[in-house]
C-alpha cells in the first residue's frame, strides 16, 4: 500500500486520468453492452442513454474527488471546494465565460444556415422550446459544468497548470477530454453517420475530438482559470455554456456530409477565436510562467 500511494503522489495526474478513463469507458461499454455495440442503433441509444452518460459522468468527477484526497487529504479537499466557491472575479469574466460558446455557435449556424436549412439552430426548430432550454440548462449545469470539470479542471488542469503554461496545459488536458467522449460519442453516433462510410464518419469525428473545437475551447478555458486566479466556478460555467449551447442550438436530425460540416466549422471558428486571443495578447497568454510555489495541500 506505501508503494502505492507513493506512485499516486509521484504521478497524481497519470494516475487521474487513469482512474477516470477506466470508470468512463468501462461504464459505457458495461451499459450497452461491450465494443460490439459500437455504434449504436437509434433504438439502443434512447434506450440506454441516460444510464450511459451517468456513468461516463461518474469517471471525471470520482477520479477528481478521489486523487484530491489521496494526493492533498482534507486540506485539498477544502482547497478544491474553495476554487469551486470563487465567485468575486469581476463581471466581464461571467460574461466571456457565459457567452463565448453561445455566440460562436449562433454565428456559425445562422452562416452556414445561409446555404441550406438544415443548418438552423434546433431551438429556432423545435416545437417546444421551454423543454429544450431547461434540458440543455439543466445538462450544462450538472452534467457539463459540475461533474465533468470536478476532476479536468478541479484536479488535473490545476496540478498541470502549476508547472507549465497555459497553452501546453491546455494541450494536455484537451486532447485527453476529447478521448475520453470517444466511448459515448462514438455510441451515440448511429443517427448521424448518415450514407457515409462508419470508418471514415468516425475518423474524422474522433479526430475532432482530439484536436478540434473541443482542445480549442480548453485552451479559452484554461486562459480563464489562469486569469481570474483559479477560479473553478468560472471553469464549471464555462463548460456549462458550451454543453447547453451545443444541445439547445445544435441543429436537429443532421447526419452525414452536413453533419461533418457543422462540426469543423464549429471547431475552425474555435480555433480562430484562439488565434485571435494570442494575438491580442502578443502570444503570451499565461498569467505567469507558473504559479508561485503554493502548500502541497492546495496544489
Amino acid at each position: 500500500m506505501a508503494s502505492i500511494k507513493s506512485l499516486i503522489q509521484r504521478y497524481p495526474v497519470l494516475t487521474f486520468y487513469a482512474v477516470a478513463f477506466a470508470i468512463s469507458w468501462g461504464g459505457v461499454l458495461l451499459v450497452i453492452g461491450g465494443p460490439r455495440a459500437i455504434p449504436g442503433t437509434g433504438e439502443q441509444v434512447d434506450r440506454l442513454v441516460g444510464f450511459a452518460m451517468l456513468t461516463w459522468l461518474a469517471g471525471p468527477s470520482l477520479a477528481g474527488l478521489l486523487l484530491t484526497a489521496l494526493v492533498d487529504g482534507r486540506a485539498g479537499l477544502r482547497a478544491l471546494l474553495a476554487r469551486m466557491l470563487k465567485w468575486r472575479v469581476g463581471a466581464r469574466w461571467y460574461v466571456l465565460a457565459l457567452l463565448t460558446a453561445p455566440l460562436l455557435y449562433l454565428a456559425v449556424l445562422l452562416t452556414l444556415a445561409l446555404f441550406s436549412p438544415k443548418f438552423l439552430p434546433g431551438l429556432f426548430t423545435t416545437d417546444d422550446k421551454r423543454s429544450l432550454l431547461l434540458f440543455g440548462i439543466a445538462m450544462g449545469l450538472i452534467g457539463g459544468g459540475f461533474l465533468e470539470e470536478l476532476g479536468w479542471t478541479g484536479f488535473a488542469m490545476h496540478k498541470l497548470r502549476l508547472r507549465h503554461g497555459v497553452v501546453t496545459t491546455a494541450l494536455i488536458v484537451g486532447v485527453l477530454w476529447g478521448a475520453v467522449h470517444f466511448s459515448v460519442i462514438f455510441w451515440m453516433s448511429g443517427n448521424t453517420i448518415g450514407s457515409l462510410p462508419p470508418a471514415l464518419f468516425l475518423t474524422v469525428r474522433g479526430l475532432d475530438l482530439l484536436i478540434g473545437g473541443l482542445l480549442a475551447y480548453r485552451v479559452l478555458m484554461v486562459w480563464v482559470y489562469d486569469r481570474t486566479q483559479e477560479s473553478l466556478l468560472l471553469a464549471m460555467l464555462m463548460h456549462a455554456s458550451l454543453t447547453a449551447c451545443m444541445l439547445i442550438f445544435g441543429p436537429a436530425a443532421l447526419s452525414g456530409i452536413p453533419f461533418l460540416i457543422y462540426l469543423l466549422t464549429t471547431s475552425a471558428a474555435t480555433w480562430a477565436v484562439v488565434g485571435a486571443l494570442a494575438l491580442a495578447h502578443r502570444g503570451h497568454l499565461s498569467r505567469l510562467p507558473r504559479y508561485p510555489e503554493l502548500p502541497a495541500a492546495s496544489r
